[in-house]
């Protein structure tokens, strides 16, 4: 009888954790371009392996001065509990896989080409072989959409489901309190605008983008508007006011192909993107592309950045000098920064602050940042500085900027820069807490360092002229 209860027991509990671990794919739509580097299987521990597609996206790998278009493999689904991953390499041997970022911390179990791992919360990650970045595998494990639409056809919602839609002119411009569906298996081509519109939703599991550049979904000249789980080659946000965006994924392999931009805009919340960009993965600008004002209020958490090109954080270049603009209160947290690879020494900085344009950039936070390594850059640039290429005038300062739990370990990156302008326009009130770089903290009273050193020089930070008040805390 004891045995019995036992052999029920253990039943119980694996139907339990059956029932609480669930899954979801997405079947691929029909006449869609699918890749076959790696076969992507996934299960919720019932033991039935379901297959997920891998679907094409290009990148940007740049040598040197020259742009190499590469296109590498990408595929999705959902889960809550627990999930079990198996990723199988087709085209070749390996000797290593990683998955990034390093701070997910996921341990791999391999046999032969196959490797298998657990995940036990949602994560975007890159999964790579012999460490090549462009024959990788971006997996998106989201959480399970538990926000679908229950009916396909409901007032004020615009609903694609699977399969592939072609939107007239490339182009759908969204009303005021419309809720815009995408499913997971959809593909949408062309551009959703939210433009000058309110209380707007755009969401789903689904992809969104033109056939060739530009944004998946454009917010311009709106206030409140949600912008969630969806996958796209560019998400800017202009002259607008309460955006949210959560869980987008953006990728990009054109010039100028930044991800996540605010312009001129107040109020906005990134919350758990992942971006892999040919320009800047995120900025924060003033006056540009027809938007005019500051910017304020802008925060970015739990999140990804990879920049193949230029920075993954860029803050301030941009702005009006016939009206100066104020960028404040800006706060970046809990961020994973995987890459950046930048030739011209102007536009490095995994974490950039450069002020032109007359625009005072103060009230920035920088906090939980882990960078994994840098192929080419600087982990930090703070300038006020007049690039004249973009700019009509320098900027009129940098104000109030807390570095806080900052850890870099990866190859040594170029000298970082922090330097003010003039006497009117300096670089004020800088803090660095508990920064790491390589596994040495670095603060004033580090035992490490000689008495006639500047603390800087231990992070290799050049700190220039015009510079104020800037300090290394334990």
């Amino acid at each position: 009888m004891r045995h019995t209860l036992i052999i029920m027991l253990l039943a119980v509990c694996s139907f339990t954790s059956a029932q609480t671990n669930k899954v979801e794919t997405y079947a691929a739509p029909k006449g869609a371009v699918l890749m076959n580097e790696y076969r992507v299987e996934v299960n919720n521990g019932d033991g039935r392996w379901l297959s997920v597609p891998t679907y094409p996206f290009k990148v940007d790998q740049t040598i040197d001065t020259r742009h190499n278009v590469k296109t590498v493999s990408m595929a999705y689904f959902d889960f809550s509990g627990k999930v079990n991953v198996r990723v199988t390499k087709l085209n070749g041997n390996f000797a290593e896989a990683t998955v990034r970022p390093k701070s997910l911390a996921v341990k791999t179990a391999r046999e032969g080409n196959t490797v298998t791992f657990t995940l036990e919360h949602p994560a975007n990650m890159s999964i790579e072989f012999d460490g090549d970045i462009f024959s990788n595998l971006h997996l998106f494990a989201n959480p399970i959409d538990v926000n679908k639409p229950k009916r396909k056809k409901a007032k004020n919602l615009i609903y694609f489901g699977p399969g592939i839609h072609k939107l007239p002119g490339d182009t759908l411009m969204v009303p005021s309190g419309k809720t815009v569906y995408i499913a997971g298996g959809a593909i949408v081509r062309g551009t959703i605008w939210v433009k000058n519109a309110e209380n707007v939703r755009v969401y789903g599991r689904g992809e969104v983008h033109p056939e060739g550049r530009g944004a998946g979904v454009y917010v311009a000249n709106s206030k409140h508007v949600t912008v969630d789980g969806l996958i796209m080659t560019q998400c800017p946000v202009g002259g607008s006011d309460d955006v949210k965006i959560s869980n987008v994924k953006v990728i990009s392999s054109y010039n100028w192909g930044d991800g996540l931009n605010a312009f001129a805009s107040s109020n906005v919340t990134y919350d758990g993107v992942f971006a892999r960009t040919s320009d800047d993965c995120t900025t924060v600008y003033a006056t540009r592309m027809g938007f005019t004002g500051g910017c304020k209020n802008i925060v970015m958490k739990n999140s990804t950045l990879w920049a193949d090109v230029a920075h993954p954080i860029f803050i301030g270049l941009h702005g009006n000098v016939e009206r100066p603009d104020t960028i404040e209160n800006v706060t970046y947290d809990n961020i994973d920064i995987l890459d950046e690879n930048e030739m011209q020494l102007d536009y490095q900085g995994c974490m950039g602050i450069n002020a032109g344009d007359d625009n005072l950039v103060r009230d920035i936070a920088f906090k939980n940042i882990r960078i994994d390594g840098i192929r080419r850059g600087q982990l930090v640039s703070m300038r006020i500085c007049f690039n004249k290429k973009y700019c009509k005038a320098p900027g009129r300062g940098i104000e109030n900027v807390l570095f806080e739990n900052i850890t870099y370990n990866g190859p040594k990156p170029e000298v970082s820069i922090i330097a003010g302008y003039d006497n009117d326009r300096k670089v004020k009130n800088v803090t660095f807490r508990n920064l790491n770089i390589n596994g040495l903290h670095i603060y004033d009273t580090m035992p490490e360092k000689p008495k006639w050193y500047k603390t800087s020089d231990l992070a290799r930070f050049f700190v220039g002229e015009h510079v104020e008040n800037i300090r290394f805390e334990k």
